[in-house]
C-alpha cells in the first residue's frame, strides 16, 4: 500500500557482469560511465539521519529515528506547474536555488525532529548502528500520538510485517511510521497529497529567522571574508582588478573546501554524508530499471554526475570570471569613491546583487545542460571539479542509509504516478 517495486527490470547477470568490471575503475569514471540510461528529475537531500526526496509533485523525508525504524512523512510540492517568467532559461535557475533553500530548511527540521529522542535527564540520543543502550521505547499508542500531536496530517502506522508486504525491499524487522496525508485521504485512493504545513520542530518565524541566519552567514563565509583578505593581500579593488578577483576567487574555493573538509570530521555529518552517498546509489538504481533494493542500488557509484554540488562549485568559478568582467573599477572611478573601507563594501555589494545572475547561468550549465549531455567530453571538464567535491561530500554508506533512500524516492515516484495517471 504504502510502497510499490519498480517494474523496470534489466537483466540480472547483465548487470552484476558490468558491475564486476566497474569495480576496477575510479569513482570519478563510474560516475560518468554507470549513468543510467533512465534520466529522472527526482533529486534529493541528506538529511541529519535521512534523506529527503524531491519529484515534479511531492517531496518526502525518510529518517531513521533512535531506536532503528524509518519514519515517512510526505507532502505535496506547491507550484509544481511553473509557467511563465519562472521558468524561462537563468532566471529559472534562481527561483529554484532559492526553493531548494527553503525545502531543505524544512526537510532538515523534520530530521531534527524525529532523529533525536530526550530523556528524563536531559540526555540527547539519535540512532546508532552499533546499538548503544537507549532509553526505554515507548508503545505504539504513545508513539501515535505523538506523531499526531506535532503533525497537521491524519498519519498511518504500519507494522513490521506490513512494510515487509508492502515493500519488500525494506528490512522487515524495521517499522516504519508514516504521516504523509491530509485527514480523510488513503494512499491507495490515488488522491492528491495536500499538505498545510510540515511536521516540524521549527514554526514559520522561527525557520525563517533559521534560513536567514544560514544565508547571513553564507554571506560572510564565502563572500565578505574572502574580499577582506584580498583586500589586505592585494590593495584596493581598483588597483589591480583582475588580480584581486583571481586572489578572491581561490580564497572563496579554499575556504568552501577546508569548511567541508572540517564538518565532515563530525560524527553527524559523517553519517550525513553516508546518506548523500545513499542517496546517489539509490538515484542510480533508478536510472538503471533495476528493483530498488540495497542489494542493487549498494554496488553503484556514491558520486553522480547530476549532484547538486556540481552546481554550487560552477558558482564559484563563475563568479571569477563575472566579477572580473564587470567595470566596477570604473563605477568606483565614476562614483568618485577614494576611501578604502567604501570600495570595500561597494565591491562586497555588488558580489551579492549578483548572486541570481551567476546562480541562473550555473543552472543552465550544470543541470539543463550539462545533466543531460554526460557523455559529452566538455561535460566531463565541466562536471569533473564538481565530481571531486563529491569525494568530500559522500561517503559509502550502509544498507540502513540506502533503505532510507530507496523508501523516501518511493514515495515521491507512487505520489507522481498517481498524478500522472489522474
Amino acid at each position: 500500500m504504502l510502497l510499490t517495486k519498480q517494474a523496470r527490470i534489466l537483466p540480472t547477470n547483465r548487470h552484476n557482469g558490468h558491475m564486476s568490471e566497474s569495480r576496477r575503475k575510479s569513482d570519478t569514471a563510474r560516475a560518468f560511465s554507470e549513468d543510467g540510461a533512465l534520466k529522472t528529475h527526482v533529486g534529493g537531500q541528506a538529511l541529519i539521519e535521512g534523506i529527503m526526496m524531491r519529484g515534479k509533485y511531492s517531496w518526502a523525508v525518510a529518517v531513521r529515528d533512535p531506536y532503528g525504524d524509518i519514519y515517512l512523512e510526505e507532502h505535496e510540492l506547491g507550484g509544481a506547474k511553473k509557467s511563465g517568467i519562472r521558468n524561462k532559461p537563468f532566471i529559472r535557475g534562481c527561483f529554484a536555488f532559492v526553493e531548494s533553500l527553503v525545502l531543505g530548511f524544512k526537510a532538515l527540521s523534520v530530521a531534527a525532529e524525529h532523529a533525536f529522542i530526550e530523556d528524563d535527564e536531559g540526555n540527547v540520543y539519535s540512532y546508532s548502528p552499533d546499538g548503544s543502550e537507549l532509553p526505554p521505547r515507548a508503545d505504539d499508542a504513545s508513539k501515535q500520538a505523538a506523531i499526531g500531536e506535532v503533525s497537521s496530517f491524519a498519519t498511518t502506522t504500519i507494522s513490521s510485517t506490513e512494510a515487509a508486504e508492502a515493500c519488500p525491499e525494506l528490512d522487515p524487522e524495521v517499522d516504519v511510521f508514516v504521516a504523509p496525508l491530509p485527514e480523510g485521504k488513503a494512499a491507495y485512493e490515488g488522491e492528491p497529497v495536500k499538505a498545510e504545513k510540515a511536521s516540524a520542530a521549527l514554526g514559520g518565524k522561527e525557520m525563517t529567522i533559521s534560513l536567514v541566519l544560514g544565508l547571513v552567514l553564507g554571506i560572510v563565509l564565502f563572500i565578505v571574508a574572502p574580499a577582506f583578505v584580498t583586500n589586505l593581500i592585494v590593495g584596493d579593488y581598483d588597483g589591480r582588478t583582475l588580480l584581486w578577483n583571481i586572489v578572491d576567487g581561490i580564497l572563496r574555493i579554499a575556504i568552501f573546501i577546508f569548511y567541508i573538509w572540517l564538518i565532515g570530521r563530525m560524527s553527524d555529518i559523517k553519517r550525513m554524508f553516508g546518506y548523500h552517498g545513499a542517496e546517489h546509489k539509490a538515484i542510480h538504481c533508478f536510472e538503471h530499471g533495476l528493483p530498488m533494493t540495497p542489494e542493487n542500488a549498494r554496488s553503484f557509484p556514491r558520486l553522480h554526475v547530476r549532484c547538486g554540488t556540481a552546481f554550487l562549485i560552477m558558482v564559484m568559478i563563475l563568479a571569477i570570471f563575472i566579477y572580473t568582467v564587470v567595470p566596477l573599477d570604473a563605477l568606483i572611478e565614476a562614483l568618485g569613491i577614494t576611501n578604502s573601507v567604501a570600495k570595500l563594501a561597494l565591491v562586497i555589494v555588488v558580489r551579492i546583487l549578483l548572486l541570481p545572475i551567476i546562480a541562473g547561468i550555473a543552472y543552465e550549465i550544470t543541470v539543463k545542460w550539462a545533466g543531460t549531455h554526460p557523455n559529452n567530453p566538455v561535460v566531463k571538464v565541466v562536471l569533473w571539479p564538481g565530481l571531486q567535491m563529491q569525494r568530500l561530500t559522500t561517503r559509502e554508506p550502509d544498507d540502513g542509509q540506502i533503505e532510507c533512500a530507496i523508501a523516501s524516492m518511493q514515495l515521491v515516484l507512487d505520489y507522481e504516478q498517481r498524478v500522472e495517471r489522474g
